[in-house]
Formats: structure tokens, sequence, C-alpha cells
């Protein structure tokens, strides 16, 4: 189930507005919140401190070809190689992992191989592993879902090699990361992912399922033991379909073998993502066994983090680049962007990597990650989703395009600083403007074409978490709110399925048949999906008025007028 304002949300919000208006003003001073510098840590405080060289994630041998230099890439590269352990000394082009990957221990075990894994967790622990010579924490790689069996057929014959190709305005680079050195497929062999998970090596069991995977019901905040896949892990006797099957699974027999929990850490773009993986795991426990459910509560560890790098989707023309740019023939690649952030709770139970070497902010306090995780989610995604559902009804293809244009560039900055900016919390050495400025830089990277429908698909997971909370305060606050109510407008116009020019796209939700059995209805009826959206904003009379008059100029006057009127 989606995301959904709840019905206290108001409540909560006012709560809030008290608190920050009562806290003491920080002066922030200019600071990025984390690209390429490496962060070390005072063990008093947990505060980053940005003093150390710059260095990228790798100082491997590696080659950043200008955009404008790709013609000369192409004549120099001969024949692009398979990307395997055989040829790996063979690549010329791109940085490549010289630490021995077989002599390495698997001390994490990850669900969910897809591409922001790669570029993310996976991309920090290469790092580790080449520049710090970690030994114990290399990365066994495990896919749950039969959708994901190109992965599996990608990755095996590359013994799981594969690489990051990171583009920036004035060039890409690319580097074969190693840290993923074992890969399962749960379909094929569903018992070897539960004993590798309870395995006394494994310490750490992480995740990238996205929010529909962890089948919380967002009115209740509990686990939705009528889904189908979770109602049928619950019976048992069969394979588990959902990653809290698996998890229970390994914890019992690590609870029956007298050692540990492993530490589950979640990845995904949620806010208090660890705690929602507690709560989700115990839950289900508890049908099983309420003394394992104890266990795991009592001394098992899930910390909350926040999570950031623009990933795109690879698309074939990414595999013809690289080959052609850097003589990679690559199954998967995966295209990043230069910037990287990871802030992360400090609360493992059974060791970690020294993950801050590489550059992870580790914080002792789970408020902080609620703090960075606010501002990153309102500002970045919020914006993607303002670009993104207005975008595609206009007709624009890219995030570029859209930043690039004058109107709507005025109309993100005007909604980052007037209507989300207010409502953050302040945090003592961030500068927000600095973020928003940086955000601004990183959309327009023209080289990464992150396609609309990327950006788009699941709305109904991303505009209750992105814009509506940001609507339901500054209905307390008494603020500006024009600008947030024409995203959520344009969302509900995109569901339709059709552009201004009258082109008909896809519309890629798991809500997508209500979306639209709703839409057909009217303009308005979108907002009495009560699961989305509670009751608490259907009846706010400004937020109603607000909404009517944005719905009403979209249908007449179509996307870009209204974002030009709006901005």
């Amino acid at each position: 189930m989606p995301p959904q304002i709840p019905r206290n949300l108001l409540r909560a919000a006012r709560a809030r507005a008290v608190f920050q208006s009562t806290r003491p003003c920080h002066r922030a001073s200019p600071i990025r919140f984390q690209s390429t510098e490496a962060v070390r840590q005072t063990p008093s405080e947990g505060k980053p401190i940005y003093n150390a060289p710059p260095r990228e994630f790798t100082h491997r041998k590696e080659e950043k070809i200008p955009s404008s230099a790709s013609t000369q890439a192409r004549r120099a590269v001969a024949s692009p190689l398979k990307l395997n352990t055989q040829n790996l000394a063979q690549l010329q082009n791109v940085s490549i992992p010289t630490y021995n990957r077989q002599g390495v221990k698997q001390g994490i075990v990850h669900v969910g191989v897809g591409g922001f894994h790669r570029a993310h967790l996976a991309a920090y622990v290469d790092t580790l592993l080449e520049q710090f010579n970690v030994q114990d924490w290399s990365i066994c790689g495990v896919d749950l879902q039969p959708f994901a069996a190109p992965m599996r057929d990608a990755l095996k014959p590359q013994d799981n090699l594969y690489t990051i190709i990171e583009r920036a305005a004035e060039g890409s680079s690319a580097r074969v990361c190693g840290a993923i050195t074992d890969y399962m497929f749960a379909p094929d062999n569903a018992e070897a992912v539960v004993a590798k998970m309870a395995h006394p090596d494994t310490h750490i069991v992480s995740m990238t399922v996205t929010e529909s995977g962890y089948y919380m019901n967002e009115n209740t905040h509990e686990l939705q033991i009528d889904h189908p896949d979770v109602a049928a892990d619950l019976a048992g006797g069969q394979p588990p379909r959902t990653v809290f099957g698996y998890l229970y699974a390994a914890m019992a027999r690590r609870h029956a073998a007298g050692l540990r929990p492993f530490t589950v850490l979640s990845c995904d773009n949620m806010q208090k993502n660890g705690d929602i993986s507690r709560d989700m795991l115990v839950s289900f426990a508890r049908h099983f066994n309420p003394e394992v459910a104890e266990w795991i509560a009592s001394n098992g560890a899930f910390p909350n983090s926040m999570v950031d790098r623009i990933t795109p989707r690879t698309n074939e023309e990414d595999k013809i680049s690289l080959a052609q740019q850097f003589g990679v023939e690559d199954a998967w690649p995966v295209v990043t962007e230069p910037f990287h952030q990871w802030v992360l709770e400090d609360k493992f139970v059974d060791g970690r990597p020294p993950f801050e070497k590489a550059g992870v902010q580790i914080v002792p306090d789970v408020h902080k990650v609620e703090e960075y995780e606010m501002i990153k989610l309102r500002l970045l995604n919020g914006s993607h989703s303002a670009m993104g559902y207005a975008g595609q009804l206009a007709g624009f293809n890219y995030i570029h395009e859209v930043i690039g244009h004058p109107v709507y560039r005025q109309f993100i900055i005007n909604m980052m600083q007037q209507e989300v900016k207010p409502l953050l919390p302040q945090i003592p050495g961030v500068s927000v403007d600095d973020y928003c400025n940086t955000l601004l830089g990183r959309f327009s990277n023209p080289t990464l074409k992150d396609e609309l429908p990327r950006i788009c698909l699941g709305g109904s997971g991303k505009i209750p978490q992105f814009i509506m909370p940001s609507i339901a305060e500054q209905i307390i606050a008494g603020g500006p709110l024009r600008r947030l109510t024409l995203v959520a407008a344009a969302w509900f116009r995109y569901n339709n399925g059709v552009d201004d020019a009258g082109k008909a796209f896809k519309v890629d939700d798991p809500m997508v048949e209500e979306l639209q059995a709703h839409a057909a209805q009217g303009p308005m009826a979108q907002l009495n999906i009560k699961s989305l959206f509670g009751d608490d904003l259907r009846n706010d009379k400004r937020f109603v008025a607000e909404l009517q008059t944005a719905l009403e100029g979209l249908e007449k006057h179509g996307a870009m007028a209204m974002i030009e009127k709006y901005a």
C-alpha cells in the first residue's frame, strides 16, 4: 500500500511547527551535503568533518573522457572486451579492482541488486576493499523475485563484475566494481539464500526493495497480513515470497544456534526506514514464534539511513557508449552522477565496515538521520515530482530539459525557497541554500539523460511522501502552497495517461486502476482516495479551492502555461 497522509498529520505538523519555532537558530556555514570529499568522525559528537583531501570513490587507474572527445575515444578503442575476471587486467580505459576478490569474506548479504544498490552501497564497499584493505565485508547479492532473472543472467557470466559509468557535464569516467563477490537468485534456490543469511560470517543483511516491499499498512503502520504475499509466507509450506519471510527464517536459525542477530540495514528511500524494517519483521515473527520475535526486538539492530545518488535506468545506448568509449562489453552497467551521500545511524549489533572511511556520514542520533532525510525528500524528491509530472504533460523527455527551461527553473527555485525551505529543520553546519544550488546543478546534468518516466513511476508512493506533508504543514502555518498544490494537480492530471498535446503514455503505478477509475469521475475525484489522502486535506477549504483552481487551469491552458503563471 502506498504512503498516505495520516489522519493526525495536521496535528503532528502543528506540534512540530511549535517545536521548531522554539528551537535555537544555528548559523549555517556554506557546505555541500556530500560529494566526493572524504568524511572523518569525531567520537564525541559524531559530526562529519570535511577536512580530508578530496577523493573520488577510488584512485585506481581511471580516465575521464570529455564529452567532446568521444569520437577520438572510439578510435582509440579497438575491440571491446567482455567483462569478466579473465579479461579484467586487459581493460585499459577504466578503473579496475586490484584487491583479491576471492580472498575477502562476504560479510554483507544485500537483497535487491538493482541500479541504485550497485551505484551506492556497493560502490562504497568497493572503495573500502580497494583503498583501505578491508577484508571481511564484500557483498553477496540476492534477488528474490522472478522478474529479476535478467540481472542474474547479466551478472553470472561476468563473475558478478559490472561497470559504474559516472557522468558529469565535463566528461565521463568508468570503473569496474568488484564488491559483489557472489550472487544468489532465490527462485533458483531459496534454501541457499536462507542459509547464507543465517551463516555466522554474515553480519549485515541490507536491502533495497522499494516502499511496496515493506508491506506496511499506512493507516495503522502495521504489517499487511492480508496481502497475498505476506499471507502466503505466514501460511508456510513453500519458499518465502517476501523479504521478511527470508529474514525471519534466517533469524530463527541464528537464534536456535545461539548466534547474534545480523543487522538489518534498509537502503530504501523512506523516512525511518530502519524503524519500519524492525516493526514489520518483529510483527511477522510474532505470527510464527513470539520468543524469536522478542529476541529480534531486544537484540537486533535496524539503523536508519538517508541515501542519495541519482541513478537513471540503464539503456542500450549506455551499453554501446561504454563499449565504444571505454572498451568494455557489459551486459548491465549502471549509470550515475558524481554526487553521492549516505547518512547512517551508528546502530549495528554484529560489527560493521568502517563506512566513514569511504565518505559515509555516521551519526549517533536517529533524529539527525530523520532531519537529513526530510531535507532530501522534500527538496530533491519533491522537486523531481514537480518536474516529472508537469514536464511529462508538457512533452519534455528528460529532467535536464525541464530544469533547463527558464520558466520551470524559476518555478522550482521558488517552490523550494518559499514553500518548502521554511518548513525544514535547521542542521548546524548545513546550508539549505547551498544544497538547493547543488540540486539545481545535479538536475541540469545533460549527460545523465534521466528520463521522466523513471521520475514519474509509482506516484502514489511519492506524492504522499514528498509533496503532501509540506502542503499539510503550510496549511497549519498559513503559508504559501500554490506551487505545491499545482504539483499535486499535475499528478492528478498525469494519471489520465495523456499529455497536453493529446499523446498517450503509460502510467506506471501499482494503484493505476484505482487512480484512473477515480480520474474518470472528474478532476477532483482522486482526492477521495482515503488510503492516500485521509480526511484532513479533503476537508480543508483553502487547499481544496487551490487544487480546484490548479486543475481547471491545467485543463484549459496546459502545464507550461500554468507553470509560467505560478512561477
